[in-house]
């Protein structure tokens, strides 16, 4: 069970890799694009497809699927010990899977922070001009409003205390 965990974990790592890899390079599937399809099938020189980059599901199963059964195939010619179980192969390409799916989630996450810094940036530095203006406002506008209040309300004749409680009946 130990091997296993270490082989997905490593799985995981070697998906991030290799959509990391065919992202910036996608030589190898233009190599087998350009051998397999005629010339009208090919893909244009700004297509950016790899084998696991901008592939759906079913197709990047199928391509790490082939790879790893490639790779085991390897293996059990060159080490004649029985390594390569059927749950290590599983472990291998759903961890390969996943780090796919991680690495784009991660490539489409920083691009989206990378669009959305310089709106960031402008919104804080309207908040900050604003709390700026604000703050002056305060500091300028309150002694004379507290001073205008004053003067503008008018002295008003009020009755005594004693008025008052004669007014109530109490004197």
């Amino acid at each position: 069970m130990t091997l296993e965990l270490i082989i997905f974990t490593a799985a995981i790592l070697f998906g991030i890799f290799i959509y990391w890899r065919e992202s910036r390079n996608n030589g190898l599937y233009r190599f087998f694009n350009k051998l397999i399809n005629s010339k009208a099938l090919q893909m244009k020189a700004t297509d950016k497809t790899g084998f696991v980059y901008q592939q759906s599901f079913l197709l990047r199963l199928v391509f790490v699927g082939f790879l790893f059964l490639i790779g085991i195939l390897i293996i059990r010619f060159l080490v004649p010990i029985d390594v390569a179980t059927i749950s290590i192969f599983a472990s291998m390409i759903v961890g390969t899977l996943i780090g796919t799916y991680l690495a784009n989630f991660i490539f489409k996450s920083s691009e989206v922070i990378e669009e959305q810094t310089e709106s960031l940036e402008d919104m804080v530095h309207d908040t900050i001009e604003k709390g700026k203006d604000f703050i002056e406002d305060l500091k300028h506008d309150e002694p004379e409003v507290i001073e205008n209040i004053k003067e503008d309300t008018p002295k008003v004749e009020e009755k005594s205390a004693r008025e008052r409680l004669k007014d109530k009946g109490l004197l």
